[in-house]
């Protein structure tokens, strides 16, 4: 079974960076389109970005577009989301997930089966 570990979050002020690291293991992840979460105190999980299975589609939340970049390196099994200029409405604690893909290079914010433990990023001076 697919399992997913996120690492890189932590304290950082706003205007700062961050990369979150996404790994998996017990399956590759050639197949599966990554999608990166978060939730806040008292609010819903939203989806933040998702990168397809072959890279070739990504998309972002308005909130983050120009701010957030998806990358995927298959060869080594792991997803990133490289977090620039973060706000403190950034703030919550983040989780990958992988939905499987047979044939669709594509992605959304919906449909996803296997989830990580999340990583806490605070944004605050």
């Amino acid at each position: 079974q697919l399992q997913l570990v996120e690492s890189g979050g932590g304290l950082v002020q706003p205007g700062g960076s961050l990369r979150l690291s996404c790994a998996a293991s017990g399956s590759t992840l050639n197949y599966y389109a990554i999608g990166w979460f978060r939730q806040a105190p008292g609010k819903e999980r939203e989806g933040v970005s998702c990168i397809s299975r072959r890279g070739g589609s990504t998309k972002y939340a308005d909130s983050v577009k120009g701010r957030f970049t998806i990358s995927r390196d298959n060869n080594k099994n792991t997803v990133f989301l490289q977090m620039n200029s973060l706000k403190p409405e950034d703030t919550a604690v983040y989780y990958c997930a992988a939905d499987f893909k047979i044939d669709q290079d594509m992605c959304g914010f919906s449909g996803y089966d296997y989830w990580g433990q999340g990583t806490q990023v605070t944004v605050s001076s």
